[in-house]
């Protein structure tokens, strides 16, 4: 395992600056500013959808340096309503950056995203690349339904690396839904039986949480209601289901790679785990082809998230070169 607060990360810091941003009838988002007021502005986008910021988020800046802008999007985190489906698609959270941006009166900034934050920061790049001085991305997810069924499907690639967990993981649906997993498990995260919605919770999540790490962890939820973490657990993967199953909201299956002619001036590091099994090397490698102002770091003995040594080194690195655009 490793050390999740890993020394070389700058040292814990508090908000200079809190609120809730209301960005629709139904939803307030909550964000939060951390570092220096006068800084060099960089957006944080969560991963999930549904993950939310935390504390930790905050220290992989330099806080002498940057304007830290962090935020949880729709549905999650602090911000309101918990859990809402409804007006939370993937052009209202692009919609909802650049609402931010305006509310606190930025010009352009570094865009900071991993796994669906990289998808996003995309998403919104792609929409507004005059706002964008830069990218940092991690963990590629393109948005694409091969990405998808290649770790949720019926005969998924990750399934060939973990098949006890995976096993499990179908097992949970009858054999006539399984052509469809995504929406197998999204029915069940709707369905008005708590005691359904928690079974499928677990082991929707069992799965995920299994692979998002180079060594296997012990995965155990209890999802009584008692813990904040279960809770954020049966939020999250609503969330995510929502998104996935809908195919993240998007026209065309490749959307991002068919507009990637609009950031080609945006210049980019991606940062990727060589053994990442939630979101391939492929996609990260067909990212970097792509853009011609892009780095790519292949972070060998790492896999997906955040907190593997490797994966945080890489990103400090990076912040630090992109001090250089300002």
């Amino acid at each position: 395992m490793f050390d999740k607060f890993a020394e070389f990360l700058f040292p814990e810091i508090e908000p200079f600056n809190s609120g809730f941003l209301e960005v629709s009838d139904i939803h307030k988002i909550y964000f939060e500013e951390v570092g220096n007021p006068q800084g060099r502005p960089v957006v944080y986008l969560h991963g999930g959808p549904g993950n939310g910021v935390s504390p930790e988020m905050r220290r992989f800046f330099d806080p002498k340096f940057y304007r830290v802008i962090l935020f949880d999007q729709r549905g999650c985190g602090k911000s309101t309503p918990l859990a809402e489906l409804r007006e939370n698609t993937t052009w209202d959270l692009v919609a909802d950056i650049e609402k931010i941006r305006e509310h606190l009166g930025i010009e352009k900034w570094l865009v900071y995203g991993g796994s669906w934050g990289s998808t996003l920061s995309l998403f919104y790049s792609e929409t507004h690349p005059l706002r964008v001085v830069g990218m940092i991305l991690r963990g590629i997810f393109l948005a694409r339904r091969q990405e998808l069924d290649g770790f949720w499907g019926k005969n998924a690639v990750s399934g060939k690396i973990f098949p006890e967990e995976y096993q499990r993981f179908i097992d949970h649906i009858p054999e006539a839904e399984r052509d469809d997993m995504l929406k197998a498990y999204y029915d069940r995260l709707l369905s008005p039986d708590e005691n359904i919605r928690n079974k499928a919770a677990i082991r929707y999540f069992t799965w995920e949480c299994t692979c998002c790490t180079l060594l296997p962890q012990k995965i155990e939820f209890d999802l009584d209601f008692d813990s904040k973490r279960d809770k954020a657990v049966i939020v999250e993967a609503l969330l995510e289901l929502h998104y996935f199953a809908n195919n993240l909201f998007c026209a065309s299956d490749n959307y991002i790679l068919d507009n990637i002619a609009k950031i080609q001036d945006i210049p980019t590091t991606i940062v990727q785990g060589r053994y990442d099994i939630c979101c391939l090397p492929a996609s990260a490698y067909e990212l970097n082809k792509a853009l011609p102002k892009s780095k790519l770091v292949m972070v060998p003995g790492a896999s997906h998230v955040i907190w593997e040594p490797g994966i945080q080194e890489e990103l400090i690195k990076a912040q630090e070169e992109f001090k250089k655009l300002f």
